[in-house]
């Protein structure tokens, strides 16, 4: 990145900012409940119809890597007949050996030059970043195709730490072309400032698989994420 980096770590900066209107709409980014089995593929077909969605994010702990595999071949091929690109996270090794879209980084997960050199140029390759300016410039310097920035509110899914304010995604989008994902406890009532402030994809989770209709769930973000800064 060549912008800079005193003007982009300056706190103040981002709060001149808001969306910037030449970005495209922002677009939803579903994250796997860690129970993937069972009736699970339905659920996510059911959702994946619902509207449109970007990405599926594959998240699952405490198995083997075999076992991983075999859970995500069928969501894999359902993401795969509506286009949707199918995200691994944190296991780059298990995104090389289903062949994955792509890979999703925590801090401590690995470098994004190492992801590259396994999974190669096409791989979409993700790092969370969560409130701080300095991690994300540093993914967009190692070649990562998103930031993550989060959790801007009380999540279920998993602990949450880091709490930024909404500006930080005005700020980034304002400096650097490089897409960023607004994630933590997202909902349709609360996403719209999220989209306004200037995020590229909206991560989801709780919202959509706590849902007694996933695909109604995913429909109630479209309004949402056609939002945009008045």
């Amino acid at each position: 990145m060549d912008d800079d980096d005193d003007l982009a770590l300056d706190p103040h900066f981002a709060e001149r900012f808001e969306r910037d209107p030449r970005r495209p709409a922002c677009q939803l980014y579903l994250i796997s409940p860690l129970e993937v089995g069972g009736g699970f593929p339905d659920r996510l077909a059911e959702a994946l119809d619902g509207g449109p969605v970007a990405a599926f994010q594959f998240r699952v702990k405490g198995i083997d890597q075999h076992e991983a595999a075999r859970l995500a071949e069928p969501l894999q091929r359902i993401c795969a007949d509506r286009e949707v690109a199918f995200i691994v996270n944190d296991d780059m090794a298990l995104a090389k050996r289903i062949a994955a879209d792509g890979v999703h980084l925590g801090q401590g997960d690995g470098d994004p030059r190492e992801a590259r050199a396994l999974l190669g140029p096409g791989a979409q390759i993700g790092v969370t970043a969560h409130d701080s300016r300095h991690l994300a410039m540093e993914a967009g310097e190692a070649g990562a195709d998103y930031v993550a920035f989060g959790a801007f509110f009380p999540s279920a899914t998993k602990e949450t730490r880091h709490r930024p304010d909404p500006s930080i995604l005005s700020w980034w989008t304002t400096l650097f072309e490089l897409p960023c994902v607004a994630i933590g406890g997202i909902t349709p009532e609360n996403g719209g400032v999220l989209v306004k402030a200037g995020a590229d994809f909206l991560a989801v989770s709780g919202a959509v698989w706590s849902a007694t209709d996933p695909a109604a769930a995913v429909a109630a973000f479209q309004d949402v994420l056609a939002s945009r800064a008045a």
